[in-house]
């Protein structure tokens, strides 16, 4: 039997209910915020996550899906290709490529799946959906300013709660800009030269080729050494002290809990300045729901003009568990089955059921061979509200029978009346 690959699965209702729900509620919200929704491809080149990402990430050597994409002859050269391992890369590829900056600010989002070879464990897949937005254009046009940072959390707290996400709580950090980043390094170096060969073999590669990466280790080992290392906030600039304290500022004003944690760095070097996490205790030891951070520099590294930007992303599968801890999950229900009774009456359930469908009835059809016992058994496995009697006499009369499951209510409601009667609003 063929089964689907190891790191991916199948989504099954009533599952699937929940993920439809939650993804309603974040384009709601959205829109409330005024984002506008991207679309970009699954795959892109290679090279963009390499220039973005970064080389000595854990994403861009270890875990991208990359191939060879051939030319049409045997000898010509292919194109290396990668499936998105994480979607700010294309967005700001898009952004870009499409002149986006002529719109002034640009605030998107999207939806989608992403893909990254890791150990599969709870909540974390090879092939995984994130849901995500990136506020992006000309300094100009605002994208700098520490409002826009606040707006993202302020927009992620009500989401979450507008979610029913309870106990989550906000890290904050700044990472500060290239400079302050580049004497943080060289700092972090000289402090890791005599206790690295202590730690994790990554850790030991990490000192050497990012050593700012070494606050992403897990190692339990390696923590207590982690924690007498120089911290990004004694290297901050005065605009980025400022630009931070700015963002700490608007969120107390609007009531946005969070606490600073100077060992927040997030996995993509990209990130300048602002760097955040949410956090859910419902996840366990690997509790963070969503990140994100501000990338000023990224699109002129790919090649674009100067456009700060700031986003975040959140895994979905992470969230829909966190949300199972506080929502049961539930099959939606049928407003009516329609049961038909007798031969040629399947064509009249069906012109009854398209009838109501266009009124945003759901409506579940039953066959006319069943008996009306059997209709009244699929009905209640379906947890249907109303099952409508659908016989010759009822269709002759104009009028049908209709009995609320929960009830036992039955009554003889005229055709006209019967989408109201449903919605119970007669």
């Amino acid at each position: 039997m063929i089964k689907a690959v190891r790191g991916t699965r199948d989504l099954l209702p009533p599952e699937t209910a929940l993920w439809n729900s939650a993804e309603a509620t974040v384009r709601d919200v959205f829109r409330a915020y005024n984002f506008h929704e991207i679309r970009t491809p699954i795959f892109e080149s290679t090279e963009l996550f390499s220039r973005s990402v970064g080389e000595e990430t854990d994403i861009v050597a270890k875990e991208m899906y990359t191939w060879e994409d051939r030319g049409r002859a045997q000898s010509e050269k292919g194109q290396s290709l990668t499936l998105r391992p994480e979607n700010t890369a294309g967005v700001v590829r898009a952004y870009i490529e499409h002149k986006l900056w002529e719109w002034g600010l640009n605030k998107l989002y999207y939806i989608g799946p992403q893909f990254r070879r890791e150990r599969p464990q709870k909540g974390r897949y090879r092939q995984f959906f994130q849901i995500g937005a990136e506020i992006i254009g000309p300094a100009s046009a605002g994208s700098e300013s520490p409002a826009r940072d606040a707006e993202i959390l302020e927009l992620l707290a009500t989401l979450l709660d507008r979610l029913g996400i309870k106990g989550w709580s906000l890290q904050l950090n700044s990472v500060g800009c290239a400079k302050d980043r580049a004497a943080y390094n060289e700092a972090l170096r000289k402090a890791l030269e005599p206790v690295v060969p202590r730690m994790c073999v990554d850790c030991q590669r990490r000192a050497v080729t990012n050593p700012l990466r070494v606050f992403d280790c897990k190692v339990p080992e390696d923590q207590p050494i982690i924690e007498t290392l120089p911290r990004i906030s004694q290297f901050l600039d005065e605009p980025c002290r400022e630009h931070f304290q700015a963002v700490q500022e608007i969120l107390k004003s609007v009531g946005v809990d969070f606490q600073l944690d100077d060992r927040l760095v997030r996995g993509l070097d990209y990130y300048t300045r602002t760097a955040f996490e949410f956090t859910h205790g419902a996840l366990g030891a690997q509790n963070a729901i969503l990140g994100g951070g501000r990338y000023d520099g990224l699109s002129e590294s790919l090649g674009g003009p100067q456009a700060p930007g700031i986003g975040f992303a959140i895994g979905e599968d992470r969230l829909i568990l966190a949300l199972q801890e506080s929502a049961e999950t539930v099959q939606p229900k049928p407003d009516v089955f329609i049961a038909p009774l007798g031969a040629g009456m399947d064509r009249e359930a069906a012109r009854l059921a398209r009838e109501l469908r266009a009124q945003n009835i759901v409506a579940e059809l039953g066959d006319e061979t069943f008996r009306l016992k059997k209709s009244f058994e699929a009905a209640s496995r379906l947890k249907a509200r109303h099952v409508l009697i659908v016989g010759e006499n009822e269709v002759k009369a104009g009028a049908f029978a209709l009995k609320n499951q929960e009830t036992g209510e039955q009554i003889s409601v005229p055709r006209a009346n019967l989408a109201e009667r449903i919605r119970g609003k007669q």
